[in-house]
């Protein structure tokens, strides 16, 4: 029996419910600038899984990578999200934090 099908697809489901959160606390603290860190990471991944021998390793890999990849968008659109306020804005609170600390 292979159960490669079956633990790609619970690790895939996985790291998209991973980097969920990791898209909404890279664009709070970072803004979406934090993206090229995406796309190299994105881009390193499928580059790697090309040379990969190991057949569940090339898929994960590739999988990882094209997540990676998507979720520079996903980092546009939190932006979005966050100026309809269904969000934090960390820029916001970034800029309290230095008028507190220059006020002391």
């Amino acid at each position: 029996m292979h159960f490669d099908g079956i633990i790609l697809g619970v690790l895939s489901f996985l790291l998209i419910g991973i980097f969920h959160p990791i898209v909404i606390k890279a664009e709070y603290y970072f803004t979406k600038n934090i993206w090229p860190l995406f796309f190299i990471v994105g881009v390193g991944a499928v580059s790697a899984s090309v040379f990969a021998s190991n057949h569940t390793a090339r898929n994960l890999l590739s999988i990882f990578g094209i997540i990676c990849l998507w979720s520079i968008k996903e980092l546009y659109e939190q932006e979005q999200r966050v100026k309809k306020g269904w969000f934090p804005d960390g820029r916001k609170r970034s800029k309290s934090k230095q008028q507190s600390a220059l006020e002391r």
